[in-house]
């Protein structure tokens, strides 16, 4: 028998697909969906929202069968169980729209990757998102009630320097929270007074932005005092948990650590307003429109809104609420 024959038969008796040593018979469809994810905020986000909806449905950690067996199940049974944890998300645990409409997001996601896998043969249509309400309030805080939260840290600690600066990027230049935790040390650069961020939702678009001088010190400040000056560094998480040993690799901060430092420092202001990062962002958004004369253009450079008109709901909010008091005032003096 020739070789180019014997090489022929051998190949017919292969199962097709057996020389991809990296294809799965039964897909591991929530572990793509996170590879096929850059945002770290999303990941982390699709997890937990998945695994709310497993726990609710099948009192179990969402298991690799586990999530097959729901793929595979009829359109109208998974459409039944997906608006059942609506229901649930809704009456029971009460939920803002947003919040809902997040959840259901992940796991039409996932459904579309089983879509794309080959292992699902429906999709979740009929499971209508919740209608979110148009009006919001983006009118945050005054800055003298910010400069107490700051003047609330106690800056010659390590923890404090830390904070500090934190608070200042999310003042100075509106940064979202995932935004900030994103940063890398070798992100900033203290001789131009910049810092390269990568903005909502994405993984490799960058965006410079220019640092007052505040901001400047703070982060050379925390920088210096947390012993990353090494310029072997600069691939290390700008902003860590500190709760780590010595000879360990430091844990990024998240998210939701930034979100409890700022309600801690707010409430120990007295401020009764409910607050969170992104309400610190609305806060120096409205406080930016104020001082340029509701400037559109200039804010927009501030927030990094892609559509301007995103700048003109915050406007809209901060005349609405002046115009309220002056025609209350007019009223009031007439009686």
């Amino acid at each position: 028998m020739s070789a180019h024959v014997y090489t022929l038969e051998k190949s017919y008796a292969l199962s097709i697909g057996d020389s991809f040593k990296t294809l799965e018979k039964d897909p591991d469809v929530i572990k793509q969906l996170l590879r096929d994810t850059r945002s770290d905020g999303t990941r982390r986000s699709y997890e937990k929202d998945l695994r709310d909806f497993f726990n609710y449905s099948t009192e179990k950690e969402p298991a690799r069968d586990t999530v097959l067996e729901f793929l595979h199940l009829e359109q109208r049974q998974a459409v039944a169980l997906v608006l059942q944890f609506k229901g649930y998300l809704i009456n029971e645990r009460k939920l803002a729209e947003n919040t809902v409409n997040r959840k259901l997001a992940a796991i039409k996601s996932m459904v579309a990757m089983g879509r794309r896998l080959g292992v699902c043969g429906y999709a979740l249509n009929d499971v209508k998102a919740e209608k979110v309400q148009a009006y919001r309030d983006t009118s945050g805080i005054e800055a003298s009630e910010y400069a107490k939260v700051l003047a609330l840290i106690d800056r010659a600690t390590l923890k404090g320097k830390r904070d500090y600066a934190i608070l200042r990027l999310l003042w100075d230049n509106a940064l979202r929270r995932n935004e900030v935790c994103a940063l890398d040390v070798g992100d900033f650069n203290s001789q131009a007074g910049t810092l390269t961020i990568y903005g909502k939702g994405t993984g490799t678009q960058q965006t410079v932005i220019e640092l007052t001088r505040k901001t400047v010190e703070a982060l050379s400040d925390w920088i210096v005092a947390s012993k990353k000056t090494d310029p072997d560094q600069v691939y290390e998480p700008m902003f860590g948990s500190l709760a780590y040993r010595k000879g360990d690799i430091e844990d990024r901060l998240i998210g939701e650590s930034i979100r409890r430092l700022v309600v801690k420092l707010c409430k120990q202001a007295g401020i009764s307003k409910r607050m969170s990062p992104h309400r610190v962002r609305h806060s120096s958004i409205t406080t930016a429109l104020d001082h340029s004369n509701g400037n559109y253009r200039k804010v927009q450079n501030l927030s990094r809104h892609a559509n301007i008109d995103n700048i003109q709901k915050y406007d809209d909010n901060r005349q609405r609420q002046k115009q309220q008091r002056e025609i209350s005032d007019v009223l009031a003096d007439l009686v």
